[in-house]
């Protein structure tokens, strides 16, 4: 029995951490980097030009704490997305509100909904309250939408449907969505997790399908909370800002939660500059949906079934053990995330990077699959 086994929480003890991918290994200040990351789902692009700039202009009062309230950056969300401050919290990512829904919404005894094979923060921040997550069934790589709403019980406080989904990529339409919250019990709040909105609504203005009506939700009182990160089209994954959109009454009760000054003066600055730069983002999601287009066919070619994704990186079942796959790539330079940990012991997920970046992947795949 180790020291603190029995003074920790049971949650403490019993809960598996995260496990990023290693680091890259440090090269030489003249020589290229020497490990290609595409695991994380990253902006290859880095943040806006306008960003950095703010960032920089930001730096010369590090000395002083940031603004807790961020109101300069939750003044605008609330202007982007026509609804009141009042119903924006912004925090340390996206994934720091799924911390404070969790620790406001439940506790031992209850539970939260959400499909197998969907984002790992889910199980985390569900046990570190010391409540159940049930995980209903997948369909053919997606969400089961009729099984998650059969797992619901009285107990239930939360449902997660991450749309796109992380690591399937798969896009679940606002008609099925519409009839997905309708028939939500009262007394279970939906997280929309959009973290990919920018790319998803770009495929599906491609596709000609609806992708997100979830804002129309808010406007009419519904129970639902939708999420939204900083991290990937805005490329600011290292400074680590999110926000929820929801009801006032809800996020203020979660705002009680948040650590104090979370979020950091020089990502409130960045977040506020990144908003007004359309042009970056624009030629950040379509440069994902064209590559997107190039990787999937690359690796279709190999035999590799390739699942077509609304997010900023591919599900690719290598019909194989793909820890070993991913072990030989990065050999090669490249790391990517195999799946086994998610129940998917054959499949990997591929973040798009930029042109030269996914043509050293091919390669490289196609190298340990032996073909020149």
């Amino acid at each position: 029995m180790s020291r603190f086994f029995d003074l920790v929480s049971k949650p403490a003890r019993e809960m598996g951490g995260f496990l990023p991918t290693p680091p890259p290994k440090r090269a030489p200040a003249d020589s290229q980097p020497r490990l290609i990351k595409l695991d994380s789902n990253e902006n290859p692009f880095g943040p806006s030009p306008r960003a950095i700039e703010a960032m920089e202009a930001a730096l010369a009062a590090a000395n002083s704490y940031p603004d807790d309230d961020c109101a300069e950056l939750r003044r605008k969300l609330a202007a982007c997305h026509d609804v009141p401050a009042e119903q924006v919290l912004v925090t340390a990512g996206s994934t720091a509100l799924l911390g404070l829904l969790c620790q406001t919404m439940l506790a031992p005894g209850l539970n939260a909904v959400t499909s197998e094979r969907s984002f790992i923060v889910y199980s985390m921040a569900v046990h570190a309250t010391g409540a159940q997550l049930i995980e209903a069934a997948m369909r053919e790589d997606g969400f089961d939408l009729a099984a998650i709403l059969a797992a619901i019980n009285e107990d239930t406080r939360l449902v997660f449907l991450a749309n796109p989904n992380n690591p399937t990529g798969t896009m679940l339409e606002a008609a099925a969505v519409d009839k997905f919250i309708a028939e939500v019990p009262g007394h279970v709040v939906v997280v929309l997790d959009e973290a990919y909105y920018e790319f998803a609504a770009h495929f599906a203005g491609r596709r000609k399908v609806e992708y997100s009506r979830s804002l129309s939700y808010l406007r009419r009182g519904a129970s639902v909370i939708v999420l939204r990160t900083f991290s990937k089209a805005h490329g600011l994954a290292g400074l680590r800002v999110g926000y929820g959109l929801g009801p006032a009454e809800l996020l203020a009760y979660c705002a009680r939660m948040r650590d104090t000054f979370s979020v950091s003066s020089v990502a409130q600055a960045a977040a506020v500059a990144a908003l007004d730069d359309l042009n970056h983002v624009g030629r950040v999601v379509s440069n994902n949906a064209e590559q997107a287009q190039i990787l999937g066919v690359g690796l279709s070619e190999l035999g590799y079934r390739v699942v077509p994704t609304a997010a900023n990186f591919l599900y690719c079942d290598v019909g194989e053990d793909a820890a070993g796959v991913a072990g030989r790539l990065r050999d090669e330079g490249i790391s990517v995330r195999p799946l086994g940990g998610w129940g998917a012991p054959s499949c990997m997920r591929v973040s798009i990077g930029t042109p030269e970046q996914n043509q050293i992947f091919l390669s490289a795949v196609r190298k340990i699959a032996g073909i020149s």
